[in-house]
């Protein structure tokens, strides 16, 4: 692949039809893809029985001013390993660009900053994230399993949770009604 077929900053949505029922509607932020494989962040579903103001707690942070909002199921990988995804306003020494649809960055710093009030404006937090292996995701991309949407930051943002998988296909000006649930080969 190209640098430019690379899915970073792109928006992955799980096919009708998903051969694998633990990303069944699976939305994700594509945060790296290259050579060596793909990481991205689950967007579409909360963990449930986890909030935010538990997770600071939990690792000595005062909640501060804080929103106690949900806490978003990342992916299988690492389940307990927290990430933030963020608007591009505040960046710390770990911060990856997402370009161009956020930030993503994994330190106490910013959890600190967001409870004191001097985080990122826009931010979600993820426990766990999706990893491919070198050329895996793309030979599931082949199989019928992703589509890669562009990067839209209204979604990231400003849709709620159980609305992301449709929203990004309204935006795609796609009906996934009309898909197919599998791919024939010939």
């Amino acid at each position: 692949m190209t640098a430019e077929q690379y899915l970073s900053g792109r928006i992955l949505l799980a096919m009708p039809g998903m051969f694998d029922p633990r990303f069944e509607r699976s939305v994700n932020v594509m945060c790296v893809h290259d050579e060596h494989g793909a990481l991205g962040i689950g967007i579409g579903a909360v963990r449930e029985g986890v909030r935010f103001h538990e997770v600071l707690e939990e690792l000595g942070i005062d909640p501060g001013v804080a929103p106690d909002c949900a806490v978003l199921n990342g992916g299988p990988v690492e389940p307990g390993r927290g990430f933030i995804l963020h608007s591009t306003d505040w960046g710390g020494a770990d911060t990856i660009q997402v370009q161009p649809l956020c930030a993503l960055s994994a330190s106490m710093d910013i959890l600190r900053a967001i409870a004191e009030g001097r985080g990122p404006k826009d931010w979600l937090m993820a426990l766990g994230y999706a990893g491919w292996g070198a050329g895996q995701l793309e030979g599931e991309m082949r199989h019928h399993g992703w589509y890669a949407a562009e990067g839209h930051p209204e979604i990231l943002f400003d849709t709620p949770v159980d609305a992301r998988w449709m929203a990004t296909w309204r935006a795609e000006g796609i009906d996934p009604a009309l898909l197919s649930t599998e791919t024939g080969r010939a």
